[in-house]
């Protein structure tokens, strides 16, 4: 990280942003009885935290957590499995605590479609319900027109594992079951995608196994961009410990911006370029380009691009006032899609929505974000960064706050991965618990 910012003053700083939230409550006023309703629709680490800290704000609103399962998979610290360290029972977080701490109402269902002109969300059950504001977190959804053979059925035998769950033990079985010398393909998108360092961060894990049980196995990072998130860093990482830039190297990274892959033969394992170049592998992780999740596009919240353009300041939709999109769906460039960011931009949105409903004036908003990346078990590397937006509405990083990881030695190294560790439970507490 840069030394402007030193990471124990940052983790005190990341800290400080929800003890700020409960500060706050303290000033403002107590709500009428009136109860507006708020619903918050997806329960991943924006949309657990807005629910979560609407009420800590505000305990007089009505909120309503829509979410389609019990339990929720995090994304975050899934990639770890691949190098043997933990399981996906850890990596899975229930709704009890929001709704026996902090009295948030949660509905296991579906959102079917919005009616945002008579403000109310329809659900899989045929329930409807009202809302005097709707928070949207609906995630990601995938573009399936861009690789010719390569959709949702064939997804499921070339996993993209982009949304933690089935998909990810696939992925890892079929890694076990390579053979050793085999090849593993990972074809990562153009940005913007959710977690920018996430399948470099994958090849590390997946090579650090490889090390050990399957030594003369290759990893093929097919890459629709020229260059990638802490790449510096990573690519060091990689040269220590995976012999990164020789020909004995566990990966290999080749940029395809020029290049892009077109097809997938799905019989024979190969994936095919504009050019007519041909990459065969023994396992296939596609990572296809995304959008906003489905519901957002169907309610025509989405842009062109297929992301959800917002006012940053209130994270109000561009296309209606009394929608607040958040989390991997909204469009806060530059700010990446991490969790860490989903769970900034909720309470800055919480916040929002409660001086709305109460017709007070807004707060100055302002963003977090931090990304740790494990390059190996012991050695971590991260990127942080403080944004926040001028009155025109763009957002910019805070100049001198943030940075990246410094290379130094084996004991930063060690200590950066202890944080990745010590980030992520915070981060599951913080949204969740």
């Amino acid at each position: 990280m840069a030394r402007g910012l030193s990471r124990r003053r940052f983790l005190k700083n990341c800290a400080g942003f929800g003890a700020g939230l409960l500060a706050a409550c303290s000033r403002l006023p107590l709500s009428d009885s009136s109860k507006p309703r708020v619903v918050v629709v997806g329960g991943g680490f924006a949309g657990a935290t807005a629910a979560k800290y609407l009420k800590i704000l505000d305990g007089a609103i009505h909120v309503s957590l829509i979410v389609p399962e019990a339990g929720y998979i995090t994304c975050p610290a899934s990639n770890w499995l691949f190098a043997g360290l933990g399981d996906m029972a850890r990596l899975t977080v229930d709704y009890r605590s929001l709704q026996s701490r902090y009295g948030v109402a949660v509905v296991a269902d579906s959102a079917k479609a919005l009616d945002l002109s008579g403000k109310r969300v329809h659900l899989q059950s045929g329930e409807v319900r009202s809302y005097d504001r709707l928070i949207l977190a609906p995630g990601i959804d995938f573009r399936w027109d861009t690789i010719a053979g390569y959709d949702a059925a064939a997804a499921e035998h070339f996993p993209h594992a982009w949304r933690a769950g089935p998909q990810t033990l696939t992925l890892l079985r079929q890694l076990q079951a390579m053979p050793d010398g085999g090849v593993v393909l990972i074809a990562v998108p153009a940005d913007p995608y959710r977690c920018p360092p996430g399948p470099y961060e994958r090849a590390s894990m997946m090579a650090y196994w490889l090390k050990q049980y399957k030594p003369r196995a290759k990893i093929l990072i097919l890459d629709a961009k020229r260059s990638f998130s802490k790449q510096a860093l990573f690519e060091a990482g990689w040269a220590k410990h995976y012999g990164y830039g020789t020909p004995q190297s566990l990966i290999e990274w080749h940029s395809l911006a020029d290049n892009p892959l077109l097809e997938l033969h799905a019989d024979s394992k190969t994936l095919v370029s504009e050019f007519g170049d041909r990459f065969s592998g023994d396992v296939l992780n596609i990572i296809p380009p995304q959008t906003a999740g489905s519901l957002a596009l169907q309610s025509g919240l989405a842009d062109a691009g297929g992301w959800c353009p917002v006012r940053p300041a209130t994270a109000q939709s561009r296309f209606d006032d009394f929608v607040h999109v958040i989390g991997d769906a909204a469009n806060y460039a530059p700010i990446p899609k991490s969790a860490f960011a989903a769970n900034s931009a909720a309470k800055a949105c919480v916040l929002a929505v409660v001086s709305l409903l109460r017709e007070q004036p807004l707060a100055e908003a302002h963003w977090l974000n931090t990304c740790y990346s494990l390059v190996a078990p012991e050695h971590g590397i991260s990127v942080a960064g403080v944004y926040k937006a001028d009155s025109g509405g763009t957002i910019s990083p805070v100049a001198g706050a943030g940075g990246v990881s410094v290379a130094k030695d084996a004991e930063a190294e060690r200590a950066e991965a202890e944080y990745a560790q010590i980030v992520y439970r915070n981060l599951v507490a913080d949204s969740f618990v």
